[in-house]
């Protein structure tokens, strides 16, 4: 069964997972933002298959999300986050908070410090141009009128 294409759809959070909606994916931009470079080091640090890594890393570099460049030192190729895949920074950040509070695990945990201070890095919070912190109900998606290159031009 093929996945259905998201990347048209209205819904911003929609089109955020037609590029980065499974896990692998999500795993990959975690590891890159750690410092993992090349495919040999995604595969042995995420357990991961050769053909889903390639896969999932041919993904990333076509959405822009990776780039791949030569490596230095050697013939191989390394893959970098991009400006668009270090905006995923946040999204991590609160996805890793999320986990700490609602997916327990007997076994080590890890948490997300401040490498300059070693203090725990405080809770995302959404917040309103006010200043208010927005709860679910207190906010909504709304559909704006899309703008075409063209009259983004003439403007």
């Amino acid at each position: 069964m093929r996945r259905k294409k998201l990347s048209g759809a209205a819904c911003p959070i929609a089109r955020s997972l037609d590029v980065i909606g499974d896990w692998w994916s999500l795993l990959i931009v975690r590891d890159a933002m750690r410092g993992t470079r090349r495919f040999s080091d995604f595969q042995k640090g995420l357990g991961v298959s050769k053909n889903i890594l390639t896969r999932r890393l041919r993904s990333l570099v076509e959405s822009g999300v990776l780039e791949q460049l030569p490596a230095a030192d050697s013939a191989y190729q390394e893959y970098r986050l991009s400006d668009k895949g270090r905006a995923l920074y946040p999204v991590l950040v609160s996805l890793a908070q999320w986990g700490q509070d609602n997916a327990p695990t007997d076994g080590p945990q890890a948490r997300l410090v401040d490498r300059a201070h070693g203090q725990p890095v405080p809770k995302l919070q959404v917040r309103a141009s006010d200043g208010r912190v927005l709860q679910p109900g207190d906010s909504m998606m709304v559909r704006t009128a899309r703008l075409k290159l063209r009259e983004v031009a003439s403007r």
